[in-house]
């Protein structure tokens, strides 16, 4: 007999309003199977840490529901908080005091004490690389050794998810690639449940075994990363043009494209264009001269397949680099919620 686990985490249809009439939630759905690595993929501003506020009992939605660990968040937040490591995307570390002294006061908030607590503390200094660090205030760890103790404060108390909200933000090349390590290491050695929230694409394929691409509020696609790209037929071709066109010349360049063969979900936008294309090298010619014999230059042009890029383009409608960076979002609280 087949036993179906519970999710680890599972939002319906939430909904978010902030002051000014500003939506950042508009019917958001979440679920996170136990023990996997889940990433909520998206711009600043598309709803990301919204959803992470309610999912962690910072913030209660105006309509819809969630249940974290097996507890709703709204009857009995005192149990969500008690089962989960919550990591903000700003460092919650008190900088005048030593990591050491961090860990210990946030053993001590979840009732750890005594040789328990000293054993625990030790093990994360040693884990995360900071025993030598440990009696150092805080404020003089770089940025790599500051976001590594914000997620050993969130796992003290051994929660059974752990959020992490924009974990690499900030961070240089090699404390970024460290980070990405001990995430790996979190849910392979550990088999911890992690919702990621991310808005480097190449993060979210590397770190997430399941992405949600969240954009305006909600979820407009979800699925593994490889099924999502394979999803996209041949190569995506971009093209950058000498000069915007309008209204008129966007459907001037849509109908010339549309009568090639072997193009598919074309997509013309100010001055770039947007196609899929069976065979992108053989296409590029043959593009080339459509926009030529429209009388459209061409500044620019590249092949390459398919990304999370294209994955996002083809479900939100606009290019990622161009989404809307205005936040409605920011998480507070660093370390475990409390």
């Amino acid at each position: 007999m087949t036993t179906t686990r519970a999710p680890a985490v599972e939002a319906r249809q939430l909904i978010k309003t902030y002051a000014g009439d500003v939506t950042a939630l508009r019917g958001m759905d979440v679920t996170v199977e136990p023990g996997t690595v889940f990433g909520l993929l998206g711009p600043n501003g598309a709803g990301k840490s919204t959803t992470v506020k309610i999912l962690t009992t910072l913030a209660r939605p105006d309509s819809g529901s969630a249940t974290v660990a097996g507890h709703d968040v709204l009857r009995h937040p005192d149990r969500v908080r008690r089962a989960i490591g919550v990591v903000a995307q700003s460092s919650g570390a008190d900088p005048v005091a030593t990591g050491h002294e961090n860990l210990q006061l946030q053993g001590r908030l979840y009732g750890l004490k005594g040789a328990d607590l000293s054993r625990r503390v030790a093990e994360l200094l040693d884990r995360f690389n900071l025993a030598d660090a440990a009696k150092r205030p805080v404020k003089g760890y770089s940025g790599g050794m500051r976001r590594r103790l914000d997620v050993a404060l969130g796992l003290v108390h051994r929660p059974e998810v752990l959020f992490l909200d924009e974990p690499t933000t900030g961070l240089d090349p090699e404390a970024r690639t460290a980070m990405w390590d001990e995430i790996d290491r979190l849910a392979g050695e550990e088999g911890l449940t992690i919702l990621l929230t991310t808005h480097y694409l190449d993060e979210a394929d590397r770190l997430a075994e399941r992405i949600a691409i969240v954009d305006r509020g909600r979820v407009v696609v979800e699925g593994t990363p490889d099924a999502l790209k394979g999803e996209l037929r041949g190569d995506a071709v971009h093209l950058e043009l000498s000069q915007a066109v309008g209204e008129a010349g966007r459907t001037l360049l849509e109908g010339a494209i549309g009568r090639l063969t072997g193009l598919h979900e074309v997509l013309v936008d100010g001055r770039r264009v947007s196609v899929r294309a069976d065979d992108g090298a053989a296409a590029v010619p043959a593009l080339l001269g459509a926009l030529d014999r429209a009388g459209v230059g061409v500044a620019a042009a590249t092949v390459a397949r398919p990304s999370l890029d294209d994955v996002y383009l083809r479900y939100a409608g606009r290019r990622y680099s161009e989404a809307d960076t205005q936040s409605t979002d920011g998480l507070v609280l660093a370390g475990g919620a409390r």
